[in-house]
């Protein structure tokens, strides 16, 4: 059985690297081509990049940039924002990058996932699917682009995704986002459960030890930002990756 995916989770914002906080309070952590370089020397699985403003700004992908990333990077890449488009994510393909990720658009256009699915095959569809809790502590899908919560529970909204044709979802929490205090392995569970997809698990990783509980919580893959670019207590940025063996003793067997 192969071992869950290690992902680092790049944002990008006017074509530079941030951070977040929550989806918010923004910091900058260098220039992505270069993470790039440095994430291929140490062999990572898989790379997820989000533009976090595109869908805000209603702007188109970074066609150039993504032509840039594709060509330097030896792993496979997934990419969202501002992916509104069967047409927008051909071209995104065809620059070389293996996955497409969409998430305000899926939920702005409850048909784009079925047409992108039979497209490009649902191995390249991944849905990403932002939570957020409400004042009454219930999960509820937050939709990022207007900054909102919705009233969708996300175990209900997954499954929706995963029917019409998501390959894989990509599961954020908004209250861990940053935080490195451990991902929400209570909604892991609860859309892990309701999905029969592969389950990415986003927000919250501040310890390697973090990636066990999100497996045994039910997900097939674990994502983390901080983790990855940040060194310390005082947050310096220096990328970083667990070694091959360190992620088999840990997740090898699970």
């Amino acid at each position: 059985m192969l071992r869950a995916r290690a992902i680092p989770c790049l944002l990008l914002r006017n074509a530079g690297l941030v951070k977040t906080v929550r989806f918010g309070d923004a910091k900058y952590v260098g220039d992505p081509i270069n993470a790039v370089k440095i994430f291929n020397e140490m062999e990572v699985d898989e790379l997820v990049v989000f533009d976090i403003d595109a869908s805000k700004r209603g702007a188109e992908p970074n066609y150039d940039l993504l032509a840039d990333i594709a060509s330097e990077c030896f792993m496979p890449v997934c990419y969202g924002g501002g992916v509104n488009s069967v047409e927008q994510a051909l071209r995104i393909v065809q620059l070389g990058i293996e996955k497409i990720s969409v998430n305000t658009a899926a939920f702005l256009k409850p048909g784009l996932v079925a047409a992108l699915s039979d497209v490009l095959g649902a191995q390249s569809v991944v849905v990403g699917v932002d939570v957020k809790r409400d004042w009454l502590g219930r999960y509820r899908v937050y939709d990022a682009s207007s900054g909102k919560l919705t009233d969708r529970a996300p175990e209900a909204y997954a499954a929706e995704l995963a029917d019409a044709g998501a390959g894989e979802i990509f599961l954020n929490s908004v209250d861990q986002d940053g935080t490195q205090e451990g991902y929400d392995l209570k909604l892991i569970d609860k859309v892990a459960r309701a999905v029969s997809v592969p389950v990415i698990a986003c927000g919250g990783a501040g310890r390697t030890e973090d990636f066990v509980s999100a497996v045994d919580a039910g997900a097939s893959a674990v994502a983390a930002g901080s983790l990855f670019v940040f060194q310390g207590r005082h947050r310096a940025v220096l990328i970083s990756y667990p070694p091959y063996k360190e992620l088999e003793r840990l997740l090898g067997t699970r």
